[in-house]
């Protein structure tokens, strides 16, 4: 049953990816009209049509799954505010929870991807229609066979950012960079319990460039009491509770200020601040899986 589950669920996920999908891309196809206007009001009907795409899954899941949520804090937010939402990353399953919670109760969520995704059929395209940037990884050693390399990530941080200020929009940065496992955990070292070591570079140049126009910072912390679900064990009907919980923080003024790549001391500074932010989001899943 739960195989039939899997496959009934994963079905109308893909219909509902493929109904929404194609008006989409019609849309998209005006956008790239070089007229501004055009494009702006482009812009805003692919939201709408994404925003249904969402509430569609979003039905699906409350057809066919059983699941408990017990969401804390996301009340008060305003659709028309520019927020950086931060989250722990454990899942693919947690894209899709950061969907459920904030659909139409903020501005549409765009993740920072890896260049690879956007070959992923039918979504790849969708993604790079709602503007989501995609950003090209290079390891250490290729960044030293290939120093012209370097900053290319933060360029396109930047581009998007740009286009970011000109409508409300929800930043979204898995902070670890990578999903948790306990074989990353152990390679990293890591001072944390349930989390990986922050990653302070993307957060501090999304909010160097944005500063001005971000209003506050939204923290998410997911927990799944059952063990961390695949998509599959979520299609399946395995996933039988989500706890999520929401902090919105205000922005201290000096984040907005400082020079991450160019000030040591800022840097310093930087990454203290979100490792004590760190150090609290451990210690808050350790007391909501406790409950």
């Amino acid at each position: 049953m739960a195989t039939l589950r899997g496959v009934l669920t994963m079905a109308l996920i893909v219909l509902n990816l493929l109904f929404w999908a194609t008006p989409l891309y019609l849309v998209a196809v005006f956008k790239l009209l070089p007229v501004r206007s055009l494009r702006v009001r482009c812009d805003r009907v692919l939201v709408r049509l994404a925003q249904n795409w969402i509430s569609g899954n979003q039905r699906i899941f409350r057809l066919t799954q059983d699941i408990r949520w017990d969401v804390e804090g996301a009340d008060g937010l305003a659709p028309r505010d520019w927020y950086l939402v931060i989250c722990n990353h454990q899942s693919w399953v947690d894209i899709l929870v950061l969907q459920g919670v904030f659909n139409r109760r903020i501005p549409f969520l765009k993740f920072f991807l890896k260049r690879e995704l956007i070959w992923v059929p039918v979504l790849g395209l969708a993604w790079w229609a709602l503007d989501f940037p995609f950003m090209q990884r290079h390891s250490r050693e290729y960044l030293e066979r290939h120093p012209e390399a370097r900053g290319q990530d933060l360029e396109a941080t930047r581009r998007a950012c740009e286009h970011f200020s000109q409508s409300p929009t929800s930043v979204m940065n898995f902070v670890e960079g990578t999903r948790f496992t306990r074989a990353k955990h152990a390679a990293q070292a890591s001072p944390h319990t349930h989390l990986l070591k922050p990653r302070a570079g993307g957060t501090a140049f999304v909010l160097g460039a944005m500063g001005d126009i971000l209003h506050r910072i939204v923290d998410v912390t997911i927990v799944y009491p059952g063990g961390t679900p695949s998509l599959w064990d979520l299609c399946c009907g395995r996933l039988r509770e989500v706890l999520v919980k929401v902090q919105v923080r205000e922005i201290p003024d000096w984040l907005r200020r400082g020079d991450y790549q160019q000030d040591p001391e800022f840097r310093a500074r930087f990454q203290a601040w979100l490792s004590g932010l760190w150090e609290g989001k451990d210690a808050l899943i350790g007391a909501m899986q406790a409950r």
